[in-house]
C-alpha cells in the first residue's frame, strides 16, 4: 500500500463532514506496521538482529528505504479494530497479524522491547510528518499564484474597510499580500514541525529497561549504549527527529505538529473570509474559480472551494483544542483515556487542514479583479475616504472650525472645486491632488515589493 497524503482527507475529513473510513484506518495500520518494521531494522543495524530478520520482514511488508514506508500493509482491520475495543490499543492485534505473516525466526523480534505507545506514537508522527510535507507543497503552490495576483494587482486602488466600513485608500496588491504572508509563515511552521517530528522507544514505563535487558541478553558490550543506540537507529530508518528520551506523557511533538496544521488552516480560512466578502455581488471586487450550482435557484454560481476552506477554518481550533486537552490531562507514564483521544483528533485535523490545502489551490488558482467594481467602489466612499488625508495637511494652516466645516463638506462629497470656492483659505493649494485616493497608499506598493522579492518576509 502506497502513502497517498490525498486520501487521508478524503476519507477522514472532508470539510462537509466525514468521520475516521476504511481508507484512512487502512492508512494508521500502514504506519503501524511502518513503525514496527522500522524496529526490527533498528535492531539489525545495532547488530544485535540478524541482517536476515531485517531483510525477510522488510521484503515482507514492502518496505520502501526511500521513503520509510511500508507499501504491503494490507492490514486486517477488523481484527485491529476488534484489539482496539478489547485492549484499549491496535497493537495487540497488529502484532499478531504480523508475527503470523512472517518466518518463525523474525517472528520474536516484532515489538521486542517496545510498547504499544512506542508504535502508536510513532505511527502518528510518521502520519502527520508525511502529511504536513504535502501540506508544505501545496502551500507553495498556494503562495507562488497569490504573489503573481499581488505583482499583477501592485499599483490598483481601492477602498479598505475596518469594522465593515469604508476606511482609507490601499491597493488590491497590498491587501493581497497579507494572504501571501500567512501562507508562507504557515509553511515554514509546517516544515519546522515536520523536522522535529520525533519517533517514540520508550519501552514500557519509559525506561528502556526492557531494551538494555535484551540487549545484554544478546551479548552487546555496552547494554546501555546499545539501548541508545537503538533509538537514534530507529528514528533514522524511519526519516523522524530523534530525542534523548521517551516522551510518552509530554505531549508536545503532537501538539507541535497540530498547532501547524491549525495554523495553516488559519491563514487559508482567512484568505477565503477576504474572497467570500469581495465576491459578493454588491461588492463584486475579486471573482474566484471553482463555482458550484444550487440546487434550487439556477441562477446561483456559488464559491465552493471559499466555502469548503472557510469551513475547514471552523473545525480545525477545536481539534487542535483537543489535543491540547489530552496533553494538559497526561498524567503517570502513560495516560488513561488521554491518550487514546489523539490518535483519531490528529488524523482528523491532519486530513482536515490536507483538504483545506488541496481546496486552497483551486480556490486563488484563477482569481480575477473586476477593476469597474474596484474603482466603483473606491468613489462610493467619496471624499469620507480623503478625510484623514485632508485633516493631516490642512490642520495646521486652519483654525479647528474652519477645518471642520471643510471635512464635513469633504464627506459630504463636495468636489475640489467647490471646495476652493466655498472656503477661500483653500486657495493656491493643490485640493484635487489632496483628494485623489492613489496619492494616498502609502507604502502599499512597497510592502508588496518586499514580499515578492524576500521569500523570508513574514
Amino acid at each position: 500500500m502506497t502513502f497517498d497524503a490525498t486520501s487521508l482527507p478524503r476519507a477522514v475529513s472532508h470539510p462537509f463532514g466525514g468521520s475516521p473510513g476504511a481508507e484512512s484506518d487502512a492508512l494508521i495500520a500502514a504506519a503501524l506496521v511502518t513503525a514496527e518494521v522500522g524496529l526490527v531494522r533498528a535492531w539489525a543495524a545495532v547488530g544485535l538482529a540478524p541482517r536476515g530478520v531485517a531483510d525477510a520482514i522488510s521484503k515482507e511488508f514492502g518496505w520502501d528505504n526511500d521513503g520509510a514506508w511500508c507499501h504491503d500493509a494490507s492490514v486486517d482491520l477488523m481484527a485491529l479494530r476488534a484489539s482496539q475495543l478489547e485492549n484499549g490499543t491496535p497493537v495487540v492485534g497488529l502484532v499478531s497479524w504480523m508475527r503470523g505473516r512472517v518466518a518463525p525466526e523474525v517472528g520474536p523480534w516484532i515489538h521486542r522491547g517496545g510498547t504499544s505507545q512506542d508504535i502508536v506514537d510513532t505511527a502518528l508522527m510518521l502520519l502527520g510528518s508525511r502529511t504536513a510535507q504535502d501540506i508544505s507543497a501545496r502551500l507553495r503552490e498556494v503562495e507562488a499564484r497569490l504573489i503573481a495576483f499581488v505583482q499583477r494587482e501592485r499599483d490598483v486602488p481601492a477602498i479598505s474597510r475596518t469594522l465593515t466600513q469604508h476606511a482609507v485608500p490601499t491597493t488590491v496588491g497590498a491587501r493581497a499580500v497579507n494572504w501571501v504572508r500567512a501562507v508562507r509563515r504557515a509553511r515554514v511552521r509546517l516544515d519546522e514541525a515536520r523536522a522535529n517530528a520525533p519517533a517514540q522507544l520508550g519501552g514500557a514505563a519509559g525506561t528502556l529497561a526492557s531494551i538494555v535487558a535484551i540487549a545484554r541478553e544478546e551479548g552487546a558490550a555496552d547494554p546501555a549504549q546499545s539501548a541508545i543506540a537503538l533509538g537514534e537507529h530507529f528514528s533514522r530508518e524511519l526519516n523522524l527527529a530523534h530525542v534523548e528520551s521517551p516522551w510518552h506523557t509530554f505531549r508536545a511533538p503532537v501538539t507541535e505538529l497540530g498547532d501547524a496544521f491549525v495554523q495553516a488552516v488559519d491563514g487559508l480560512a482567512h484568505i477565503a473570509a477576504d474572497l467570500s466578502l469581495l465576491g459578493r455581488p454588491e461588492i463584486g471586487e475579486v471573482l474566484t474559480s471553482g463555482t458550484g450550482a444550487s440546487s434550487a435557484m439556477p441562477h446561483k454560481r456559488n464559491p465552493v472551494h471559499v466555502v469548503l476552506v472557510k469551513s475547514a477554518g471552523v473545525r480545525a481550533p477545536f481539534l487542535g483544542a483537543t489535543l491540547h486537552a489530552a496533553a494538559a490531562t497526561a498524567h503517570d507514564e502513560r495516560s488513561d483515556g488521554a491518550w487514546q483521544a489523539e490518535l483519531p483528533v490528529f488524523v482528523e485535523l491532519a486530513g482536515l487542514a490536507h483538504a483545506c490545502a488541496e481546496s486552497s489551490v483551486a480556490m486563488v488558482t484563477d482569481l480575477r479583479v473586476n477593476p469597474e467594481r474596484v474603482a466603483a467602489n473606491l468613489h462610493s466612499a467619496g471624499g469620507a475616504a480623503m478625510s484623514e488625508r485632508v485633516s493631516i495637511v490642512l490642520a495646521p494652516n486652519l483654525t479647528p472650525e474652519s477645518l471642520r466645516a471643510v471635512l464635513d463638506a469633504v464627506s459630504a462629497g463636495a468636489t475640489a472645486s467647490e471646495l476652493q470656492a466655498r472656503f477661500p483659505e483653500l486657495a493656491g493649494l493643490d485640493i484635487a491632488g489632496l483628494l485623489d485616493p492613489s496619492q494616498y497608499t502609502g507604502l502599499a506598493a512597497e510592502f508588496v515589493d518586499r514580499a515578492v522579492t524576500d521569500e523570508h518576509s513574514l
